[in-house]
């Protein structure tokens, strides 16, 4: 597909046109190659930095976080020392605090679709790009706008709007106005679409299995969508579509329909370039993860992304070796002179559509004073605070317990509810402060007697090691009469802090007829909220009373308890389906 940069999204004049051209041809073959790839920094130091420009010659970076001010002084090298501006991207999924650790959050994406209104999204797009515009970012890796339609999808739980479409389009736009107003290029992912399959590709392959005419109807109407408002950019994710291979080629082998995306010329070049028409820039996702870098041999893997339609491809492994591969590929004939030149030409017309060609070194960042300036600002974390209290979401009320207060309910037990516990999170010591510890501060500002309940675990992990071999043996005992429980609380409120990026489901204590399950739900009124994902009624269809509240940030917690008591009201909507759909769920 010839690229059109006279054409939305790069809209170039003809000094544009020939600084793209004239940048080509004054290339080396190794400093083409270079331009295809985005590193992923080990370190800041200067001498780091420079090294990777000097001797991988990449077309741009995705960083680790960091605070502003270093990530501030990151991009100026880099871009200071770069023979070719660089495409510097960050990933503002929730606000500016995807550039920097001290920049703004200002909600996840579901948070944001649950105050079922645009302006929030527009706001997110609007901070996002202002903070990551001061720092030297000019490229962002969202919105993401999969489609959320299977509670169990361990990846968008919470970073995407809905499962509807037209919502999907409409949140869409209006971060990528807001975003774009800081001259930041967006990159919406994850191309064909996420949230069919449950499974997560950075641990297995990922498939989504609609039809041509179901892809056409839903994802394909959001990209299409899209790329007519000017969408400069896509991620494309390593998620196979088989019925769209299957209508390129009825021959096509099962290896191939099953192949991801970011591999699939048939996906890329033929759904995505000829047929849907998309001129713009095709970043691969991360090249470590599983359903990518088990498709394949690695230095198979490289050339074949180029050659199938990716422009970008995201993150070495091992530099020498990447790089090598993906010259070989192009030396072999993988990567064509034609298929080069075209990526080339994207790479090089979104910087030049970005105003980069423009503007000298030096001159590519704002002053570190100004940048400094529009970090964290008290009116657009004002913004969040806003958001938490349109979007807290009472999605199931079976029984008439709201407002709570002392006067009717007194002694509450708090009751800290955990998913899976393993991996990095365990290994760093999961949050410092409980969403539960957090909780009882507040309540007790409102008069309530609170209590925390200590899990069976928790207790036998404070015995000797000699005596809780005895104790778990005996979990099975130590059942207790409902009176006591009757007599000991009038409220519990169980809180379910779980990592949405994991599978999502509740992991239960062993123990039995203690308040870590809540089986009294007609016993003593009981509320669920669940602090993160937003599909646990899956796990407890009992409760009578269920909340999501999408995060457990401060704010957000002190806006649900005004809730409860009765100072606001619930007003936020589900995007998603809440029930998983299931009957139980809802009664």
């Amino acid at each position: 597909m010839r690229v059109e940069l006279t054409a939305k999204p790069y809209n170039l004049d003809t000094e544009g046109i020939k600084w793209v051209k004239d940048t080509i041809a004054d290339m080396t073959i190794e400093e083409k190659i270079g331009q295809l790839f985005i590193n992923m920094g080990s370190e800041r130091t200067e001498e780091y930095l420079t090294g990777v420009l000097n001797n991988y010659h990449i077309g741009g970076v995705r960083y680790n976080p960091g605070m502003a001010e270093e990530v501030y002084e990151q991009n100026k090298i880099l871009q200071e020392n770069s023979k070719i501006p660089l495409l510097i991207a960050a990933n503002t999924e929730a606000g500016g605090n995807g550039a920097c650790k001290d920049g703004t959050y200002v909600g996840v994406e579901v948070k944001i679709a649950a105050t079922n209104d645009t302006k929030y999204a527009y706001e997110m797009g609007r901070v996002s790009g202002v903070e990551a515009a001061a720092i030297g970012c000019n490229w962002s890796f969202a919105p993401i706008v999969d489609i959320n339609r299977n509670w169990r999808n361990p990846i968008i739980a919470t970073r995407t709007w809905s499962g509807d479409v037209d919502k999907t389009i409409a949140l869409s736009l209006a971060y990528m106005k807001g975003i774009q107003e800081s001259g930041i290029a967006p990159a919406a992912k994850h191309f064909p679409g996420d949230g069919i399959d449950e499974r997560d590709q950075h641990l297995s392959f990922s498939v989504n299995p609609y039809s041509t005419e179901e892809w056409d109807a839903t994802f394909g109407k959001v990209y299409g969508t899209l790329f007519d408002a000017g969408l400069p950019s896509i991620m494309a994710g390593h998620i196979s579509l088989p019925e769209y291979v299957k209508h390129f080629n009825p021959e096509a082998t099962v290896q191939d329909q099953i192949l991801p995306a970011t591999l699939n010329k048939y996906i890329l070049t033929d759904l995505l370039r000829d047929k849907m028409g998309f001129n713009g820039l095709v970043v691969t996702d991360a090249s470590h993860m599983v359903a990518m870098t088990s498709a394949m041999k690695r230095q198979d893997m490289l050339p074949t992304a180029i050659a199938a339609g990716s422009d970008l491809f995201l993150f070495f492994n091992d530099p020498d070796e990447d790089f090598q591969w993906m010259l070989d590929g192009y030396n072999n004939g993988i990567i064509t002179d034609e298929r080069l030149e075209e990526a080339l030409t994207r790479i090089l017309g979104t910087k030049a559509a970005l105003g980069l060609h423009k503007k000298a070194k030096t001159e590519i960042l704002p002053s570190k004073e100004e940048a400094m300036a529009k970090i964290g600002l008290a009116e657009n974390k004002a913004i969040a605070v806003e958001v938490a209290d349109k979007a807290i979401t009472l999605v199931k009320n079976n029984q008439n317990i709201f407002p709570i207060s002392p006067e009717k309910t007194k002694r509450v037990l708090l009751v800290n509810v955990e998913g899976h516990k393993g991996g990095f999170g365990a290994m760093i010591g999961g949050e410092a402060v409980r969403p539960v510890d957090t909780l009882k501060g507040i309540l007790e500002a409102e008069g309530f007697e609170v209590s925390i309940w200590e899990s069976t675990e928790e207790r036998i992990n404070k015995l000797p090691e000699e005596e809780r071999a005895a104790a778990v043996a005996n979990v099975y005992a130590q059942k207790r009469p409902i009176k006591e429980l009757i007599a000991a609380y009038d409220l519990i409120i169980n809180v379910a802090s779980v990592q949405p990026n994991t599978d999502q489901r509740i992991q239960w204590p062993a123990s039995k007829g203690t308040p870590d399950i809540p089986f009294y739900v007609h016993e003593i009124p009981t509320i669920f909220v669940s602090v993160q994902a937003p599909n646990h009624l899956a796990d407890v269809p009992q409760v009578q009373t269920y909340i999501n509240t999408y995060d457990s940030k401060d704010f957000t917690l002190q806006a649900l308890v005004n809730k409860m008591v009765g100072r606001s009201e619930f007003t936020g909507i589900s995007p998603v389906d809440a029930f998983c759909g299931f009957l139980d769920t809802r009664y």
